[in-house]
């Protein structure tokens, strides 16, 4: 008798958990997917948070290369009269309320900086010091005013003396910065006449008494010192006399706080002033209204009103140059804006189009499960809650742990739009999978099985729908330009090369079959079979059943587009920027004689053979000189230019600053008046007769109007071209060229150290086109933008990169089983590389070669529209302007990103080749 087993038999309790089932059996591919979406979100997170970064920092920077005090508040006043002399307490302690009342009218946004205030009074008007052993430049004796810098001490170091602190009748001490003192010869003790005192004539004659020498511990430019101007060193003025412009030197001297109350007694009257440097990390461009309205009520708003009440000072005023450096900030910024959101559009196209690819590859890859899940009754409801959750699991902690990876690196105050980004990718992420896959197992029937044309009907409207809206894009960027003035940035314009980009993949989705079929056909005529059976492969989407062949295009198109179309952008910025330096300086490089000295013998020829030197072109130029025009009159400030004709055409032609033709400048003999182009205001005035020209230095020339030019190298205003040739025989001081044109990769440097050999080189203005450039490139806010570029292109050649080889992974079981048949058949293995190559390249090339040309077509269509002076930094004139294509940079990009794609391929073809045929021959595979 068989005794049955006691207990409760172990039965399932039910299903298998989905989720964790298909995580496990496919965790290669889970791995994947969520480094996917944590690269995309950490990206897309990031993008934002490096605007802001970038636009925060400029606005910074921008404020901080203005000045010493562009980042301040500045208020005067006139300094309170009082009428007892003991007085000098109550008025240090009035200096003193009246600063921390305005101090305290800072508020937020507004922050005062750490340094914190400065505040002091000064004379408004000099004294002379009429002292015979003072210097005397131009036989004018120095002048001098007196100032107060509360907390002196803490910013200076007293080398010599003591600091002052009280006046003795019109006696006043002072402390001297050790650059005055040394300009003056004075030492401690020593006193200098100052004149008649002005307050209380019976104390006789005013002097100024040095107490102490100090030397200052802040740079002398520094906000500490820019409220008392030549305090720190002297500084050289000018006065006419007789119409002539001669020197003195101006200077101040420092009184202590005892001496307050006797300061308005030095020349009429003094002013108090105030200067309250504001904390730049405040300075945010989200916050620049607020900002900008809190500055505006401390100038003249409320906030004006209480300060003027609670200092009780009716003549109280307050400026800043932040206003005027914000507007222009926002200015630029919104110019350089849409430059700066075109790269990263592209990107996130390519990012987008891979994720989608990535979805529908594992689509295609679990089609006949999930075609028999539907087959076996499971409902469109369920199957979709079950794949969310599954993509759920692995999409949702990736994008929260990329969003999480940008906000930790990428620190700045904003976070919002980082975080919109990390789940609008993680948002795409989830439901790119589940939506797809729902969609491609249902059942093949209804409509659409009966009515074949139905897809291809629906493909047609979204490839029109795609086509009218590149049109639209494309039209009103032509219309209204990429920025409208005060529209910000248009998203349906900037996207103008996306739209271009996935017309050109739709479009080459559709004839790239064609295409590749065509050059099968071709190769079968040949000898070999690998070429053939590799197009052929191509030709019909490499013998999948469902693999999907307009994304893969579309992320390589998108890439190369995007990369073309930014290099271009870049591309046209340098030429842009080298053409406006060129017009400003006049060629590459120009030195020129100040006042008309003459430049060192033998300069021309050695400064043409410098390194980089391509040629240069001497000449001789005067810039005060007059025209006697037709009706008797002399026509003032005209420029005359002496040069040869010929080198000079060339150079004007190259630097964008007109052309002419050097031949109507050789006619006439040795006595006949010489030929002359003249500006266009000259010839207004001057007929076909001839006429003189008058010197600065009173030699007469006599020439004749052979034809108008419309500029000069040498700047701006009415001019005068005369040949060199002719000159020299009339007029000896042409033989001494006082300015010098260059061509060539030529820095100031090197320039500046040859005028060196022959004496001082301070009697020589050197100016460089690379200096220009180097000066335009340096502005914040087109390094960002020119930064943003070059983020942008990277990213979408990387997600490119991954799009090729996405497409390639899931296409390499299948690829591999049909080479280990062919191996079978006596396929050898260079061969099955090359089998491999000529079925995946010609995608890669094709599409390439379509992007460089979609670049082109944007950069044809779009380019006009695009305002770069912002970028470049100035505007050039004689220029189209724009974006214009350029062959390298797009050809360039192309290439590079073809390369990388064929290098994948041929990875992937290698790592293939290597599988053995055992593995790939089994029983029952469908691959």
């Amino acid at each position: 008798m068989t005794r049955r087993a006691s207990g409760p038999t172990r039965r399932p309790t039910g299903p298998a958990p989905w989720v964790r089932t298909r995580l496990r059996a496919t965790p290669y591919a889970a791995l994947l997917t969520a480094a996917l979406v944590l690269a995309t979100a950490f990206l897309a997170a990031a993008l934002p948070r490096a605007l802001d970064r970038s636009a925060d920092g400029a606005l910074r920077e921008l404020v901080a290369r203005s000045g010493p005090t562009a980042d301040a508040l500045l208020a005067t006043t006139t300094t309170p009269q009082r009428a007892d002399s003991t007085a000098a307490d109550a008025r240090a302690a009035d200096l003193d309320r009246v600063a921390g009342t305005f101090a305290s009218h800072v508020r937020d946004p507004l922050r005062i900086a750490p340094a914190g205030e400065v505040y002091g009074s000064r004379s408004r008007s000099v004294r002379v010091l009429p002292g015979p052993s003072l210097p005397r430049p131009g036989n004018l004796p120095p002048v001098a005013l007196l100032g107060y810098l509360n907390d002196l001490p803490s910013h200076a170091v007293l080398t010599a003396g003591r600091w002052p602190d009280t006046v003795h009748g019109a006696r006043y001490e002072a402390a001297l910065s050790e650059p005055v003192a040394r300009l003056l010869g004075v030492h401690p003790g020593d006193r200098l006449d100052a004149g008649d005192a002005t307050a209380r004539p019976e104390d006789g004659r005013a002097e100024l008494e040095v107490v102490g020498v100090f030397r200052p511990t802040d740079p002398a430019g520094s906000a500490f010192w820019s409220g008392v101007d030549c305090a720190t060193a002297p500084c050289q003025e000018f006065r006419e006399v007789d119409d002539t412009p001669l020197p003195y030197w101006q200077v101040r001297a420092m009184v202590g706080r005892g001496e307050l109350d006797a300061l308005p007694t030095w020349a009429q009257g003094s002013e108090d002033f105030f200067q309250i440097p504001l904390d730049r990390d405040a300075f945010r461009t989200d916050r620049l209204p607020a900002v900008r309205g809190a500055i505006g009520s401390l100038l003249s708003g409320p906030q004006f009103v209480a300060l003027q009440q609670a200092t009780a000072r009716v003549d109280f005023r307050v400026t800043s140059p932040l206003p005027t450096l914000f507007a222009d900030a926002e200015h630029r910024r919104a110019a350089i804006a849409p430059l700066t959101v075109l790269g990263p559009v592209g990107a996130a196209g390519v990012a987008c189009t891979v994720l989608l690819l990535a979805a529908a590859l594992a689509t295609d890859r679990r089609a006949a499960e999930l075609r028999l899940l539907r087959a076996r009754g499971a409902s469109p409801g369920g199957l979709l809650r079950r794949l969310l959750g599954e993509s759920a699991a692995t999409v949702l902690p990736a994008a929260v742990a990329g969003t999480a990876l940008a906000l930790l690196t990428l620190p700045t105050p904003r976070w919002g739009g980082a975080v919109l980004g990390g789940a609008a990718v993680g948002l795409v992420a989830l439901l790119a999978f589940p939506v797809h896959a729902l969609r491609t197992s249902a059942p093949a029937a209804g409509p659409a099985a009966a009515d074949p044309g139905r897809a291809d009907r629906r493909r047609l409207v979204l490839e029109g729908t795609a086509l009218v809206a590149a049109a639209a894009a494309v039209v009103a960027v032509r219309r209204r330009g990429v920025a409208p003035p005060g529209g910000g940035v248009d998203l349906l314009l900037v996207a103008g090369p996306l739209l271009l980009a996935l017309v050109g993949a739709l479009l080459l989705a559709r004839c790239h079959p064609p295409l590749i079929g065509w050059a099968a056909r071709r190769a079968a005529r040949r000898s070999g079979l690998v070429g053939f059976l590799g197009l052929a492969r191509a030709a019909r989407g490499g013998g999948a059943r469902r693999r999907p062949t307009v994304l893969p295009l579309l992320a390589l198109l998108l890439a190369v587009t995007t990369a073309g179309f930014g290099a271009t952008v870049l591309s046209s910025v340098d030429t842009g920027r080298e053409r406006a330096a060129r017009q400003e300086v006049g060629a590459d490089a120009r030195v020129t004689g100040v006042d008309g000295a003459a430049l060192p013998d033998g300069f021309a020829d050695a400064a043409a053979h410098l390194p980089g030197a391509r040629g240069g072109v001497p000449g001789w130029v005067d810039y005060l000189a007059s025209v006697a025009t037709g009706d008797g009159d002399l026509l003032p400030n005209v420029t005359v230019l002496v040069i040869d004709p010929g080198p000079y055409a060339e150079l004007a032609r190259r630097a964008g600053r007109g052309t002419f033709d050097p031949a109507v400048l050789a006619a006439g003999g040795p006595t006949d008046p010489v030929p002359a182009l003249v500006s266009h205001g000259v010839a207004e005035r001057l007929d076909t007769a001839p006429h003189d020209a008058h010197l600065s230095d009173g030699h007469v020339i006599g020439m004749r109007k052979a034809g108008e030019i419309d500029s000069l190298l040498t700047g701006g205003g009415e001019v005068v071209l005369l040949p060199a040739a002719q000159v020299r025989t009339r007029l000896h001081v042409a033989d001494h060229p006082n300015l010098w044109f260059g061509t060539g990769d030529l820095r100031a440097d090197p320039l500046r150290a040859l005028l060196r050999r022959s004496g001082p080189d301070d009697g020589y203005e050197v100016r460089t086109a690379a200096d220009v450039v180097d000066r335009l490139a340096g502005d914040p806010l087109q390094k960002a933008a020119a930064r943003m570029f070059d983020a942008s292109i990277g990213a979408a050649a990387g997600f490119a990169v991954l799009a090729v080889l996405l497409t390639l992974v899931r296409s390499g079981p299948e690829r591999a089983a049909v080479l280990a048949r062919l191996r079978t058949m006596g396929l050898r293995p260079r061969q099955g590389l090359a089998l491999i190559l000529a079925e995946a390249l010609p995608h890669t090339l094709l599409a390439a070669a379509v992007g460089a040309l979609v670049a082109t077509v944007a950069a044809l269509l779009l380019g006009p529209a695009v305002d770069l002076a912002a970028v470049i930094g100035a505007t050039a004139t004689g220029g189209s302007g724009g974006v214009r294509p350029a062959a390298l940079p797009l050809l360039g990009q192309a290439a590079l990103l073809a390369a990388v794609a064929a290098a994948t391929v041929l990875a992937e073809a290698a790592i293939s080749g290597r599988r053995q045929i055992t593995t790939e021959l089994r029983a029952g595979d469908e691959r």
